[in-house]
């Protein structure tokens, strides 16, 4: 596996955006004794229960900027791993490299072997979601809560968005692949040029876009999809869940609108919470409504003990 590392000077200087970076070294899952190297946020209070925000596609953990310092505040400990493939995590340079299985494995391998998280709270949207529900779904034991908005767990049976359909043949065809206009594409408020440049720092040219490239295609979009069956068992995890899925989806999110409604009808835990429906907010919701979301956070979780 032929391995790229964005190199550190990409990532000074970056919007709002002061914290230490963290690494840990983990199987790269060619079974060769090769390991990854994956970068994660670690920020808060080591005696507080663990915060985790899983990122996306395109995205990274520049994604919870805003987000972290008011859950800190609040006396949480926050964790924000990049996945395999974006931000300052390493970057393997072949699509056939990235399956979702591997995105799994390569998480477990960060959040319970390397960091050994217990009593977290979950928090994912886009793929996210995706890799971070299998992980949960993998380890219950570990995980207090969930909490979900634009994203989902498909595991074939039923259609995909006419909007994701798109999205996945334009990252497939387009010539032109620019992460910070794509991330910018999906949200309500306008961006600025700084942040736009942060979400492409990671990729300095599209050697390092792999992974990017890649994710839509691996999302199962029908049952002989090769984590179709895994999905389903992450799903029989969920129908038994009696701690708290709290939903959080915005209002003007074309690929997953409408998706917080299986999870309501399917999960006990769902039954009863106060779930939100995020308004005037885009796909990437973290950068249109962060105090909103960082509020139904702490709200879900209670004062820390």
């Amino acid at each position: 596996m032929k391995i790229l590392r964005t190199p550190d000077e990409r990532f000074a200087d970056l919007a709002d955006f002061a914290f230490t970076p963290h690494y840990a070294e983990i199987p790269d899952g060619d079974g060769d004794g090769a390991t990854l190297r994956v970068h994660y946020l670690d920020e808060g209070s080591r005696d507080a229960a663990p915060i985790l925000l899983m990122h996306g596609e395109p995205s990274w953990c520049y994604l919870y900027r805003k987000m972290i310092p008011l859950l800190v505040d609040s006396g949480h400990r926050v964790i924000a791993p990049d996945l395999v493939g974006f931000g300052r995590s390493d970057k393997p340079t072949e699509m056939s490299d990235y399956t979702y299985a591997r995105h799994v494995e390569w998480m477990e391998s960060l959040l319970v072997d390397h960091l050994d998280l217990t009593d977290a709270t979950f928090f994912g949207q886009d793929w996210g979601g995706l890799v971070g529900l299998r992980v949960v779904t993998a380890h219950p034991d570990r995980f207090a809560r969930i909490v979900i908005g634009n994203t989902g767990l498909p595991n074939g049976d039923g259609p995909m968005s006419d909007a994701f359909m798109a999205w996945q043949k334009f990252s497939q065809e387009s010539p032109k692949f620019d992460i910070g206009f794509l991330v910018s594409s999906a949200t309500t408020r306008t961006l600025s040029a700084e942040e736009i440049a942060a979400y492409d720092a990671p990729f300095p040219d599209d050697s390092y876009k792999a992974g990017a490239r890649i994710f839509p295609s691996l999302v199962p979009t029908g049952p002989d999809d090769p984590a179709a069956e895994a999905n389903q068992a992450a799903w029989k995890v969920l129908t038994a869940w009696n701690k708290p899925l709290i939903t959080c989806f915005s209002d003007r999110d074309p690929v997953t609108k409408g998706g917080e409604g299986v999870f309501q009808r399917l999960v006990p835990g769902a039954a009863g919470q106060p779930h939100v429906t995020i308004t005037v907010a885009g796909h990437f919701f973290q950068e249109d409504a962060s105090a909103e979301l960082a509020q139904i956070l702490i709200d879900a979780i209670g004062a820390p003990t």
